[in-house]
């Protein structure tokens, strides 16, 4: 199987930032609320209808245009989508790991795009 067999959507986009708290109010302008925030406080998704952003607290934040960090895919399998992208010959960034974010968690694993732009697959459990 190839890795598009297992895509199931966009899950979030990834912004570090320098100040969450006015990334967050900018954002809420904008219509969007929080969905989940971690218990530290230093990540947070906004949405707003079917737009997810992850915003997280980097003090390296590039702070300029092109600051976006990553895009997230859904998969409906993070093993098998993980299996076909090594298969593929995609370089790793990230190998599977486990997140306590949401009710469940989730499983994510990165690869490297031609630009050095990060993909990350997300599967919700």
């Amino acid at each position: 199987m190839s890795i598009s067999d297992y895509v199931t959507g966009i899950q979030h986009l990834g912004l570090p930032t320098r100040d969450k708290k006015n990334t967050i109010e900018f954002y809420k302008g904008l219509g969007f609320t929080v969905e989940f925030s971690t218990p530290d406080g230093s990540c947070a998704f906004l949405k707003l209808k079917n737009i997810v952003i992850e915003t997280y607290q980097n003090d390296g934040a590039k702070m300029e245009y092109g600051a976006w960090d990553h895009v997230a895919i859904d998969v409906s399998d993070i093993e098998g989508a993980h299996e076909a992208a090594v298969k593929a010959g995609y370089k790793i960034v990230e190998g599977v790991n486990f997140l306590p974010f949401w009710e469940n968690g989730v499983k994510y694993f990165t690869i490297e795009g031609p630009n050095m732009e990060k993909i990350e697959f997300n599967q919700m459990l």
